[in-house]
């Protein structure tokens, strides 16, 4: 079977365009509808996570350690401490719990 490259990046080529294309052609007027306005809000909010996410479960090398960190780092995010403190704190966990499992 004999694949050619140059098809595939042409046709994702196509699919990228038109899914930023359509909108802009479909959708002419003002978006009304809070509902719409309040999904498209948190579109990029969502999207980052649904990345991050198992990114963060895959970092470490014990599943447990990467865990307790996403857990510390949700609640001092929750707590609104800076973004420097919950990284720092976040990584100090994951590296308790990985000195103390022994991995």
């Amino acid at each position: 079977m004999n694949h050619n490259i140059y098809i595939y990046i042409l046709v994702m080529a196509g699919v990228t365009y038109l899914i930023r294309l359509l909108p802009l052609t479909l959708i002419r007027k003002e978006i009304k509808s809070t509902y719409i306005k309040s999904f498209l809000y948190y579109v990029p909010y969502v999207t980052l996570a649904v990345m991050t996410f198992p990114a963060i479960l895959s970092a470490t090398a014990n599943i447990w350690s990467a865990v307790v960190g996403f857990a510390v780092a949700l609640i001092l995010a929750y707590m609104r401490k800076s973004l420097i403190c919950v990284s720092l704190i976040s990584c100090a966990s994951v590296f308790l719990v990985e000195l103390i499992t022994g991995i």
